[in-house]
């Protein structure tokens, strides 16, 4: 069978006119190259595990066996392993428990496919822990329980081409549905993912990794943040919906304990969040709690801010995160040490550390609340500055402020009548008029604020591209990028 390795790259037919600064990480498909494979057949309706599995004929028919014929513990040297699973859906005792200990490499990966193209084979939820080079590619995940997908300390993961379902956001039954944590080269690509009670798409502590081209909807909390000193993230292409607190966020909140040095400070660093559609979302569209040289530029978002605002740069939280027990005290204490943000609290709702935002740039962006639609509170959130005694050898500085380089320059942005306020500058915000990049004189004058009526070619049918005139108005509006400090 031929394997489709390529993966169109093309800028989706929602993005006006791409922003494309130099990136921090690749903007373009993961590429796995042409690597030999050793192959495993499964066939979950008439193998057999007592089988070889080397052909479709002696095919085994759990992956939990074939997962078991990949050397454990060792570097994969010569050819990796391909399995490849003909039509059905395998149940939970037919995969393993942990997809565990399996170390691919670039020239010997471990990919797991559908024989018969993408979408014919479902698998129930998967745990993955310490693998290099693993790739999912063409596949369906369902569970209704947990965490569909879910991997801790891999390196180099590519989940392409697959569909990942939990339970609707109303359920209950689903927290976070896709899930990593303390890993890096994480690439998902062009996956349609939905349906949780808490995060769609949550990262904890990972570094180089992109998510590009991706449907992410139907949660209760955010459709997607990268958080826990997860750094070096591309976010672009994608298409955030149907989701409850927001679409996405650089930052948030997390236990100190959690963390990997040396990304022990902010919450969020160097992250591009470029050309991506958010809409229908009851929250904020975007936002930064706890970012450090965060890019957000060339996005699109509709009917967004319902119950509150549309863009929000507030603090991040950092606290032991209920670790009790002395390991998890003493994980935070030697963070502290080496000069990391954080404390040996366990939080008990708020007695947490509050983190910074520094050097955000929110770009070039289009804004829409149609006629009938507007945020419920200000346009967008910053937090004021922060002395309260939670800070108390935290390392973080004192006031602790949220809109340090804070810039909003260059966006066509429509919600509500003129007398809505921008929420800026107030004695409970930020962006107060001694902030020379951030304050709301300089939030009119660099941005066309109720002056336009921003109109996408047919949002009902899910176009959201920019009419010819709206985006005549956003190039006239636009400014050029700058580099970050």
């Amino acid at each position: 069978m031929a394997l489709l390795f390529a993966l169109a790259t093309a800028i989706p037919a929602f993005a006006w006119a791409p922003e494309r600064p130099v990136p921090t990480v690749a903007d373009t498909a993961y590429l796995i190259g042409a690597p030999k494979f050793r192959t495993i057949w499964v066939d979950p309706k008439a193998g057999k595990d007592s089988r070889s599995g080397a052909t479709r004929g002696q095919a085994l028919r759990t992956l939990d066996a074939a997962w078991r014929k990949i050397p454990q513990g060792r570097k994969i040297t010569g050819k990796g392993f391909r399995i490849l699973i003909t039509p059905g859906a395998l149940r939970p005792s037919e995969v393993p428990n942990y997809f565990e200990s399996r170390y691919g490499t670039a020239q010997a990966p471990i990919l797991i496919q559908p024989a018969s193209g993408t979408g014919t084979v479902t698998l129930p939820a998967v745990n993955i822990f310490d693998t290099s080079y693993l790739y999912f590619i063409g596949l369906k995940f369902s569970s209704e329980l947990g965490d569909a997908v879910h991997c801790e300390k891999c390196d180099h993961f590519l989940l392409r081409d697959s569909v990942v379902r939990g339970a609707p956001r109303d359920s209950g039954k689903v927290g976070d549905l896709v899930k990593f944590n303390q890993s890096q080269y994480v690439y998902l690509e062009n996956n349609d993912i939905s349906g949780a009670s808490d995060n769609v798409v949550d990262f904890v502590a990972v570094q180089y990794a992109t998510l590009l081209n991706n449907r992410i909807h139907d949660g209760s909390d955010w459709c997607a943040y990268v958080k826990g000193g997860s750094a070096n993230i591309r976010v672009s292409g994608n298409e955030f919906f149907d989701c409850g607190t927001g679409g996405f966020t650089a930052g948030q909140g997390t236990g100190f304990q959690f963390m990997t040095a040396p990304w022990i400070k902010y919450e969020a660093y160097d992250i591009d969040v470029i050309d991506n559609v958010v809409h229908d979302v009851e929250g904020a569209g975007l936002g930064v709690n706890g970012g450090y040289n965060v890019l957000m530029a060339g996005n699109i978002l509709y009917r967004v801010g319902e119950r509150d605002h549309l863009l929000e740069f507030v603090a991040g939280h950092r606290s032991c995160d209920g670790m009790a027990s002395d390991d998890g005290r003493g994980k935070c204490g030697a963070f502290l040490a080496q000069g990391g943000w954080g404390t040996t609290r366990v939080d008990d709702g708020e007695n947490y550390v509050r983190i910074p935002n520094r050097h955000v740039y929110v770009f070039n962006n289009v804004i829409v609340n149609p006629p009938g639609t507007q945020s419920s509170g200000a346009q967008i959130t910053v937090a004021a500055p922060y002395s309260g005694q939670w800070q108390a050898g935290s390392n973080v500085a004192v006031p602790t402020v949220f809109d340090d380089d804070l810039q909003i320059r260059g966006n066509l942005i429509w919600d509500g009548d003129a007398d809505h306020g921008s929420g800026l500058g107030g004695e409970d915000s930020g962006c107060r008029n001694d902030n020379a990049t951030c304050n709301i004189r300089q939030y009119l004058a660099d941005n066309a604020v109720n002056r336009f009526y921003p109109e996408l070619v047919a949002p009902a049918a899910g176009n959201y591209a920019l009419t010819p005139a709206t985006a005549a108005a956003l190039a006239a509006q636009r400014v050029a990028i700058p580099a970050f400090n």
